[in-house]
Formats: C-alpha cells, structure tokens, sequence
C-alpha cells in the first residue's frame, strides 16, 4: 500500500525526489572498493584467482594477504574450492536537492564468480529528507514484515513512508566520503565530518538545537556524541560547559566528564569555576570522586548498619560477654575478641564480608576476633566454643592473607585464654 503525501511539505519532498539522479559512477566505486571484502581463492597446489577481475595465477606459498598482478586489487586469500561468493552490503550519500539536505540509502550486491569479472550492481532503498528548519521526511521503498528488520519489496516505488526501525539501521551504514550540505547546515557548523554520530541524528540536531550547534563549532565532539546518545537535561550542565569552551578546554569524554560534574555537585563543589570543570587529567579526577563518594556511601551504610544492630547489643553482652577482653600478639599481629556488634558492622564493612550481615555475633557457639596490624584489620576469626578449634578467618572479600597461617597459628598458641574463661563461666 502506498502512502499518500499528507501535507504540503511531503508533497514537496516526494516531488523533488523524482528530481534525483541516479547513483554517481565515482560512489558506486567507492562502495564495490571500501564495503566489502576483496578475495583472492588459493587450490591447494596454489593456482590462486582473484574474485574482482577473474584473473589466474600461481601463488607457490598461502600468504594471508595479496596483490593481483592484473588489477592490483588488494585481497585477502582464502584457500578454498569454492567457486562462488556473493555479499551485500548498505551504504549512504550525503547530497542535497533543492533546498532540501538529503541522505541516500542504497544497498550493494556483489556476485563473484571464479573466472570472471564482478559485477556490481546497485539498489536504491530510499533517502531521508530536512528541510533548512530541520523538519524531516522519508522517501524509500516499502518495507516487509519478517524476521530480519531491513526486509524491503524491492518491485514497490519510492514513497512516503513512516520511519521506521530498518530505514533507521541503514541510516548507520558507511557513508561516502565526499559529501554535499545546505547553507544552513554549513553555517551551523557542519563540515563534512561527522564525528561518529549517525546522520540522522546530527543533521536534525545541528537544524534545530542551538546547543548541539554551540558544541559542534566549538570541537567538543566527544560532548556532542553523548548529549545525541544519552537523554538527558543539557540544560543542568550548560554552565559548566561554556565554562569549559571560554577556557579553551576540550572534553575528552562526554559521559565521564558529566558524571564528573555530577559528583562535584553532590559534593558541594563550584562547577562554575574552571579549576573544577576543567581537570587536567579527567580520568582520574572522575575516579577520585568516584572512591570519595564509595568511601562516603559505606560510611553511611556502616552507620546505617550500626543504628540497625543497637537493638542486638544486650543480647550479644549476654552471650559472649565472659570472653571480653581477651587479647594477645605476637609482637606484630594483635588479636582480640570483638566485643559490641557495632564492631561487628565495622569489621565486614571493611573487609568486605558477611560476619555482620550473616549475623556472626547471635551463633551461640562461635566466638569472632579480630586480628590487626597497627589497628588495620587483616582477618577476621571464628572459633567454634564447642571444640575450641578455628573454623574459619577471612581476610579482605574472604581471600586469605599473606599472614593467614600465622594467625591461625597465634590463635591455637593463646587457646588456653579461652578455655580458662569458659571455666571460670560454668
């Protein structure tokens, strides 16, 4: 079904389309030399062919790489008995019409033969179209309904049609090199190099969005590409940006730099001033800010934890209250028996593990120390009170430390603490 033109605009679109020309020589070049692969088939006994020009000849040793003698084509060469190849490939041009900025969209279609000379050939799918204030149109070929998205009726004529999610995909493809733009265009900033950022977001962008013009004469490119990608409030970071372009800085990276902007505001920071805005080194600025506000949220998860955990202290006093105060080292290592649940939370708050979110501190029959070095935790160990043995000491994310063996080892030597505290309990 074809669709009608529903306004003024469309109905000059459609009818300047019939206006186009058919595909430049020089591009359909381009696309048959740059968006597909080049073979040269290698037998086994080395007669090689190129798949371009179906020249011959004898290639003694396999090589991943070559050069055809006849077309001087570059190929890469397969060994293979195959005989046949076909590829396809999407490509765009950029071009204008009338007043009109217009993207081509054409598709590629190799079919190779051993011994004879390719022929490429070349279909239009269709064009999107913007006029100078950037409002948009498509023109294309009908799209099928199946499995792959860029399923066209190749026999149905270029129409009006919806934009959709196969128009969109080709819009992606490789883009001729040389390309053409309306005034507008130009003066807004556009020359020729998209930056990587699709066509059919750039063009629409640059038409109609006085920021997106702003960041693109002002070579913040990497800026530009994530404000396009990511749906965000620019306007929340604006200020910080003109900052960054009045001081000649360039943003390396537009994401990294926004969540940059995003930690100095949580913490306070005047983004308004260059010395903030404008790191020397932005990666590891962001990263810095990152482990601060880490650091932050666990202290608060701590605290959070240890207002969580008051209601358990009684109980924990009562349980393992007997064993408090005992402590001993080896001139290095110092151990000693946690002995409030606020600890508790300290302790796999620091090291990374479960000894207070498992609850450690209710098991009746277990008794937790910890072992430090010059008041750093390095393990945490669990001894079991029925047999008086270590069950288990964890050091940071429950790996074992390179001092592991000589806890355990002080813990078994000092025992009798322990023991004696339980008789003295019963």
């Amino acid at each position: 079904m074809i669709m009608k033109p529903r306004n003024k605009f469309e109905k000059a679109v459609l009818a300047q389309s019939k206006q186009l020309r058919t595909i430049p020589r020089k591009v359909s070049d381009w696309a048959f030399r740059e968006c597909i692969e080049h073979y040269a088939y290698r037998l086994p006994k080395g007669r090689t062919t190129c798949m371009d020009c179906g020249h011959s000849w004898l290639m003694p040793e396999q090589t991943e790489n070559c050069i055809c003698p006849e077309c001087k084509a570059k190929l890469k060469v397969r060994l293979t008995y195959e005989r046949k190849l076909q590829q396809k490939q999407y490509f765009t041009q950029l071009t204008t019409s009338g007043e009109y900025q217009v993207l081509r969209m054409f598709l590629l279609i190799v079919e190779m033969e051993k011994g004879c000379k390719t022929k490429p050939y070349v279909l239009e799918i269709g064009h999107y179209w913007w006029n100078s204030q950037g409002r948009k149109a498509v023109v294309a070929i009908q799209r099928v309904l199946g499995h792959y998205i860029d399923t066209f009726s190749f026999a149905t004529p270029l129409a009006i049609r919806n934009d959709n999610m196969a128009y969109n995909h080709i819009a992606y493809a490789p883009i001729y090199p040389q390309s053409k733009a309306i005034a507008n265009l130009r003066r807004n900033g556009f020359d020729g190099n998209f930056h990587d950022i699709v066509p059919t977001e750039l063009i629409p962008a640059l038409l109609t969005d006085p920021k997106a013009e702003t960041l693109m004469k002002a070579g913040q490119y990497s800026m530009l590409r994530h404000y396009l990608n990511r749906s965000f409030d620019m306007e929340r970071y604006w200020a910080s940006i003109k900052i960054c372009i009045r001081n000649g800085y360039t943003i390396s990276d537009g994401s990294m730099w926004r969540d940059t902007i995003d930690l100095l505001r949580h913490f306070g920071k005047d983004t308004n001033s260059p010395k903030y805005v404008c790191p020397s080194d932005l990666k590891a600025e962001h990263d810095r800010l990152v482990r601060k506000r880490n650091m932050q949220i666990e202290r608060e998860e701590l605290e959070e934890r240890i207002r969580k955990a008051e209601k358990y202290e009684q109980e924990y006093r009562k349980l393992k209250g007997v064993f408090f105060g005992i402590a001993f080292t080896d001139g290095t290592l110092q151990v000693r028996v946690l002995e409030s649940v606020a600890e508790f939370a300290k302790e796999g708050t620091e090291l990374h593990h479960c000894v207070f979110t498992n609850s450690y501190f209710l098991k009746k029959d277990s008794l937790v120390l910890s072992a430090t070095i010059d008041g750093k935790r390095i393990e945490t160990v669990e001894i079991s009170l029925k047999t008086l043995k270590v069950v288990q000491s964890r050091g940071l994310l429950n790996f074992n430390t390179e001092y592991h063996d000589r806890i355990i080892s002080l813990v078994d030597g000092n025992m009798n603490l322990i023991r004696k505290r339980m008789r003295e309990a019963a």
